[in-house]
C-alpha cells in the first residue's frame, strides 16, 4: 500500500496549474457576465501542498466565488421570467432549427475552453485527469447527441395525423422557467444532463451551482451569453436557503431539475406554493448492491466491484455501496477484493492514479465513523481506513451486520462494505425494504439463479447489471430510479420529453379546415404549425 505524498507548492507541474482568478466573482444574469461586489466565498482545493516551513500540507485556495444575495437571486429569476415572457419570449418561440444552431454555437464555445474545464475539475473536486477529460468530452458528446435527438423528434412532429374525423399536429412545447441544480461529483456532466435538454426545448434557466465543483461552469459563462438570448440562461453561486428558498416561494418556477439528496429535494418542493403547477425531475441517492453468487467468476467480480465501488473514490450515485457475497465463497472473495483495493495507486489528480483527495471537508472523518460503527457491530476492518488530511485510504469492511450504518446508509465515498447471504430471497427482501431503487449488479454464471433474481428484482430497481458494475451510460438508455432514488427519467431522448409537454393543434377534417391549415403551413405563417424541418 503506497503512502500518499502531497506535492511541493513551489514545484507543481506546469501541466497541472490553473489560474482560477480569471473568473473570480463572476455570475451570469440577463445576458450579462457580472462581477459581484458583495459577499464572496473562497474555493479551497482538496489538493493540499507542502509550503516552506509548514509542518503539514495545506489546502490550496483556487479563487473566490460570488455569493449572491436574495435580491440578486430574484433578479436572476426575473431575467428568466422576462426571457420566458409567459411563453412569448424570443427563446421559447424560436424555431427548432435556430435553437439547434444556437446550441451548436455553444458546443464550439465548450471546446474552446476544454483544458480549463479539465484542470478545474482536477483541482476543485480532486478528479483524476483521465476522469476529468472523460467528463468534459462525454458532456460535449451528450450535447451533440441531444441536438441529434431533437432533430429526430422534430422530424416526427412535422407530420399531420388524421384520426376519427380530425386532423392535427402534435408537437412538444416548453414548460417555462426551470431551476437547475447539479451535484458536486459530476458538476459539468450531471448539471448539463438537465440544463441542456431543458434549454434546447425552449425553457429558460435559473441555475445555482453546487457548493463544490462550481468553478468548472464559470469558463462557460461567455459561451452561454454569446449563444443564447439575454435571460435564457442565468447562473450563480449562493447560499441555498438564503436564495433558493425565496426563488421557490415565488411560485415562478415551472420545473425543478435537481440532482442531490431526497431530503433537500423535498425541502425545495415544499417551498413552492403551487406544487400542482411544478414538474420535478430529480436524481437522488441510492444504495446499489452487488451480489456475488457461488457460480461467479471471482476475478471478474472483484475487478468490476473495485471499479464500481471506488471509481472517483466511490463518490457516484451509481457506485456499488454494499456487496452481498454468498457465504460459501465470501472469505475467498473478500481476500481477493482486499488485495485489489490495496493495489490501487493513490496520489494527485494529475498523476496516473486511481485514488485522490476528497473534496468535502470532514469527509475522511465521516468515512472513519462509518467504519468504526461497523466494527462496533461485529465487522472487521480488512484493509485501509486511514485518513491523511483530505485523503482517505479505501476501507474494506467484512462482515457488515444489518445493524451497522453501512448496511443501509449511503456512504458516498471510499468504504467498501461486504456482507453475506445464503438464500436468494435475502437479496429480494433487501431491495423490497430498501428506501432506494436505482440499480443492482449480479455476478454469476448459473442461468437459473440469475433468472430467478431478475424476475424478483425488476419491480424493485430500474436497472439490473449482469456480471458488470452499476453505471449510468450509455446516455441513450433510460437513467432513473424507484422510491427515493429518482423522479422522472433521463436519457438523451427522455430528457427532451421530460422538459416539454405535448401540445396539439387540431380541427375537424373538412375540406375548408384542411385548406386553412394548408395555407398556414405552405405560407410559413406559424413557427409551431409547420412541416418544416431542416435536417
Amino acid at each position: 500500500m503506497t503512502p500518499i505524498t502531497f506535492p511541493d507548492a513551489d514545484h507543481l507541474p506546469e501541466a497541472a496549474r490553473v489560474d482560477a482568478s480569471r473568473w473570480d466573482r463572476q455570475w451570469l444574469c440577463g445576458g450579462e457576465i457580472r462581477t459581484w461586489a458583495g459577499e464572496t466565498a473562497p474555493v479551497r482545493s482538496p489538493v493540499c501542498v507542502m509550503r516552506p516551513g509548514a509542518a503539514a500540507p495545506e489546502p490550496v485556495e483556487l479563487g473566490r466565488v460570488a455569493m449572491i444575495d436574495r435580491a440578486a437571486g430574484l433578479e436572476a429569476l426575473a431575467a428568466a421570467k422576462t426571457a420566458w415572457s409567459q411563453g412569448r419570449g424570443a427563446w421559447p418561440t424560436m424555431r427548432v432549427g435556430e435553437r439547434i444552431e444556437r446550441m451548436t454555437t455553444f458546443v464550439a464555445g465548450m471546446r474552446a475552453v476544454r483544458e480549463d474545464l479539465v484542470r478545474l475539475l482536477m483541482w476543485e473536486i480532486g478528479k483524476t485527469r483521465a476522469d476529468s477529460e472523460t467528463e468534459v468530452d462525454r458532456t460535449v458528446v451528450y450535447v451533440q447527441d441531444t441536438i441529434e435527438a431533437l432533430k429526430e423528434l422534430d422530424r416526427t412532429a412535422a407530420r399531420f395525423s388524421v384520426t376519427g374525423g380530425f386532423v392535427g399536429q402534435i408537437r412538444r412545447s416548453p414548460l417555462g422557467v426551470v431551476l437547475c441544480m447539479g451535484p458536486f461529483n459530476y458538476p459539468l456532466n450531471e448539471t448539463f444532463t438537465t440544463l441542456i435538454p431543458a434549454l434546447i426545448m425552449g425553457n429558460t434557466i435559473v441555475s445555482k451551482l453546487p457548493r463544490f465543483g462550481q468553478l468548472v461552469i464559470l469558463p462557460l459563462l461567455a459561451a452561454f451569453r454569446d449563444a443564447f438570448p439575454a435571460g435564457a440562461v442565468n447562473i450563480f453561486q449562493a447560499d441555498g436557503p438564503q436564495v433558493i428558498g425565496p426563488i421557490m416561494e415565488s411560485g415562478d418556477i415551472d420545473c425543478l431539475a435537481f440532482i442531490g439528496s431526497s431530503r433537500v429535494a423535498n425541502i425545495l418542493k415544499r417551498q413552492h406554493p403551487r406544487l400542482n403547477r411544478m414538474r420535478s425531475i430529480t436524481g437522488l441517492e441510492s444504495k446499489n448492491p452487488a451480489v456475488i453468487l457461488p457460480s461467479a467468476d471471482l476475478d471478474q467480480a472483484v475487478k468490476e466491484c473495485v471499479s464500481g465501488a471506488l471509481s472517483f473514490n466511490g463518490q457516484r450515485c451509481t457506485a456499488l455501496k454494499l456487496i452481498f457475497a454468498h457465504a460459501d465463497i465470501a472469505d475467498d472473495f473478500v481476500a481477493r477484493l482486499a488485495r485489489a483495493v490495496d493495489a490501487l495507486p493513490a496520489g494527485m489528480p494529475w498523476e496516473k492514479v486511481t485514488l485522490t483527495p476528497l473534496p468535502e471537508p470532514g469527509r475522511p472523518a465521516y468515512m472513519r465513523g462509518l467504519v468504526d460503527d461497523a466494527v462496533a457491530h461485529g465487522a472487521k476492518l480488512v484493509t485501509g481506513g486511514a485518513a491523511h488530511g483530505t485523503f482517505f485510504r479505501p476501507a474494506v469492511v467484512f462482515p457488515v451486520s444489518p445493524a451497522a450504518r453501512l448496511y443501509t446508509e449511503e456512504q458516498f465515498g471510499p468504504v467498501v462494505p461486504v456482507t453475506t447471504f445464503r438464500e436468494l430471497d435475502e437479496i429480494d427482501h433487501f431491495m423490497r425494504t430498501s428506501p432506494y431503487g436505482q440499480q443492482i449488479s449480479l455476478f454469476g454464471t448459473d442461468p437459473r439463479q440469475l433468472a430467478h433474481l431478475v424476475d424478483a428484482l425488476v419491480n424493485s430497481v430500474c436497472r439490473i447489471n449482469l456480471n458488470s458494475q452499476c453505471r449510468r451510460g450509455p446516455d441513450a438508455w433510460p437513467f432513473t430510479g424507484r422510491k427515493d432514488s429518482a423522479e422522472g427519467t433521463l436519457s438523451v431522448s427522455d430528457a427532451l420529453r421530460a422538459f416539454s409537454i405535448r401540445t396539439v393543434v387540431a380541427t375537424t377534417a373538412t375540406d375548408a379546415n384542411q385548406d386553412l391549415v394548408g395555407e398556414i403551413v405552405t405560407r410559413r405563417l406559424s413557427s409551431f404549425l409547420t412541416t418544416d424541418f431542416l435536417f
